[in-house]
């Protein structure tokens, strides 16, 4: 599983001009799934991002406030192309990218996760849809953007 987390100060996803998803302050999750993830795959980047600590508390400007601490959102899109391969050609391989029939029982229990272990924090998840042609528009604050890979 790889994912890309950008800590954003507003973020919406459409689906052919139609708001599908949307968020203030918080972090859009770019989450791409392979072949061999597994359950405790997902359950540790779920518990690694609503842990993460990538939001400012003092003056100096130190990351150290976590999404409960901000009552920050999550906007999660799902995101194949995280496993294109470049290294002949030109055009990416995806031959590492799970296919749809095993990535979205994923991707739907990865948001699951999210929604569960981010209630006791009143975490908002928003998500895209699944294979959708998405616009996804977002502010990202600092930039701050991670990669994570399990």
């Amino acid at each position: 599983m790889k994912v890309v987390v950008q800590r954003a100060s507003r973020a919406e996803v459409r689906i052919a001009g139609k708001s599908v998803g949307k968020i203030g302050a918080g972090f859009v999750i770019l989450a791409g799934f392979a072949h061999a993830d597994t359950d405790d795959a997902l359950v540790w980047m779920a518990d690694k991002i609503l842990g993460l600590r990538l939001f400012s508390g003092d003056a100096a400007g130190k990351m150290n406030l976590a999404l409960a601490d901000v009552h920050g959102g999550v906007l999660v899109v799902s995101q194949f192309t995280l496993y294109g391969d470049t290294t002949k050609g030109r055009r990416p391989s995806f031959v590492d990218a799970a296919p749809p029939e095993v990535a979205v029982p994923l991707y739907e229990r990865f948001v699951a996760l999210l929604r569960e272990r981010g209630a006791g924090s009143a975490t908002r998840v928003e998500t895209g849809e699944f294979g959708a042609m998405m616009e996804v528009e977002l502010v990202n604050d600092g930039p701050v953007t991670l990669i994570l890979e399990r």
